[in-house]
């Protein structure tokens, strides 16, 4: 395995860096459309059905029909890195999204009450507020989709996005566990790296945020 690392060296680290790009530039891309959907949610409950509904609706299908079916798609489609983004990015929105709306529908109503009191404007509240004290909750959010999306960045190997899928399926092809290990390994570690990262983060948005919200 040793010999097969040195051999495989440079092309693991390609994989890894493309592996990152993939999920950064997903939960980049997830963030900016989810949580100002969260938050228009949030202001219009009629809204809800609707919105959930829709990203409810990628979670049901598998992420390699997924892949296969943007492939055809004018602009949007196509082998490559663009359509694995789009399909990483769909399905990143639900746990964003819903941990927005959770997280700005747990803020206590006195709370806000207390803010138009004294003067506040409804765009205040809801940034000065209401959202620092559902950051916490937005940001478990962020890291779900964050993790999950280091799993299924590996199937976007099987439309030529590249990343560390790139291994698993060629060993899967000459039935070479090394070359499997070699893609699922990195994966796993990412995934746990990513996840206790952004563990810490959370904790000091929590730690931050949450005394002040609890005690309201």
């Amino acid at each position: 395995m040793d010999n097969f690392l040195a051999d495989h060296s440079r092309e693991l680290i390609q994989l890894s860096a493309e592996h990152l790009m993939l999920v950064g530039l997903s939960i980049l891309g997830a963030i900016v459309i989810g949580v100002p959907l969260g938050i228009a949610v949030h202001q219009k409950p009629q809204w809800r059905t609707f919105v959930m509904g829709f990203v409810n609706v990628f979670q049901t299908i598998p992420s390699l029909a997924l892949f296969a079916v943007l492939i055809p798609l004018p602009v949007i489609g196509g082998i490559g890195a663009r359509s694995a983004l789009i399909a990483l990015v769909l399905y990143s929105l639900l746990p964003i999204v819903a941990n927005t709306v959770a997280g700005l529908s747990g803020v206590p109503p006195a709370v806000r009450e207390s803010a138009v009191a004294i003067g506040m404007s409804d765009r205040q509240v809801l940034w000065k507020v209401e959202f620092p004290l559902a950051l916490d909750v937005v940001f478990t959010g962020i890291r779900i989709a964050t993790v999950m999306s280091v799993g299924l960045a590996t199937i976007a190997a099987a439309i030529g996005a590249g990343g560390l899928g790139m291994f698993i399926f060629r060993g899967l092809a000459m039935l070479d566990t090394r070359l499997i290990l070699a893609g699922a390994l990195p994966a796993a570690a990412m995934a746990l790296l990513a996840n206790y990262g952004l563990s810490l983060i959370e904790r000091r948005i929590r730690g931050r945020y949450a005394p002040t919200e609890r005690s309201t």
